[in-house]
C-alpha cells in the first residue's frame, strides 16, 4: 500500500488544483468552439474536462483536499455547465427555457445559501442524492448534444427525452432543496 502525505487544507499548488484551474480556463474555450460550431473540438474538450474532473477527485481524496481545491473543482464545474447550456441554448440546440431553469436552479441554490450565511444561519452543504443525478443527467444531455453534432447524428427522440429528463431532475432537484432549507431543524 503507498503512503500518501496529507497536505495542509491551505496549500495552493497541488495538482488537482492546477488541474481544477486549467478545466476552470477551458470554458471560454468550450463556449468559443460550440459558438463556431466546431463540434468535434467541443466534444472533445467537453469529454476531456469530464476525464480531468475524475481524475483531479481521485487525486485530491488520495493526497487531501485543500480549500482552494474545494471552492476550485465546483466553481470549474458549474462555470462547464453553466456555459455550455447558455451557449447550446443560444444556438438553438437545446430549448432556452430548459437553459434559463438550469441556470435559476442554480443561482438560486448559490444565491440562497449566501443569503442564509449572511444572516447566520447554518445550513450544511451536502449534495442531495436527487442533485448528484441532476448533475449526471445534465452533463449526459451536454454530451449527447455536442456528440450528436460532432459525429453529424439527428435522433431527436433521445435529445427530446433528455431535454425532459434533465427539466425533470432539474425542478426536481431545485424543490428538494428548497423543503430541505424550510424544514423546521
Amino acid at each position: 500500500m503507498v503512503q500518501t502525505a496529507k497536505l495542509p487544507p491551505n496549500t495552493l499548488l497541488t495538482l488537482p488544483n492546477a488541474i481544477s484551474f486549467a478545466r476552470l480556463c477551458a470554458v471560454p474555450v468550450a463556449i468559443y468552439l460550440v459558438l463556431e460550431s466546431e463540434w468535434p473540438a467541443a466534444f472533445a474538450l467537453f469529454a476531456a474536462a469530464g476525464i480531468s474532473d475524475a481524475i483531479d477527485g481521485w487525486l485530491a481524496r488520495r493526497q487531501g483536499g485543500t480549500q482552494l481545491g474545494a471552492a476550485l473543482d465546483p466553481l470549474a464545474d458549474k462555470t462547464l455547465m453553466v456555459g455550455m447550456y447558455i451557449t447550446l441554448a443560444a444556438m438553438r440546440q437545446l430549448p432556452t427555457w430548459l437553459a434559463i431553469l438550469v441556470v435559476f436552479r442554480d443561482v438560486m441554490i448559490v444565491g440562497g445559501l449566501v443569503l442564509l450565511w449572511f444572516y447566520h444561519h447554518h445550513v450544511p452543504i451536502r449534495p442531495l442524492t436527487i442533485s448528484k443525478w441532476n448533475t449526471g443527467l445534465q452533463v449526459a444531455l451536454v454530451a449527447l448534444v455536442l456528440g450528436l453534432n460532432a459525429f453529424a447524428l439527428a435522433w431527436p427522440m433521445l435529445r427530446q427525452a433528455g431535454v425532459w429528463t434533465v427539466a425533470a431532475s432539474t425542478a426536481g432537484s431545485f424543490a428538494a432543496y428548497v423543503r430541505q432549507t424550510v424544514r423546521p431543524a
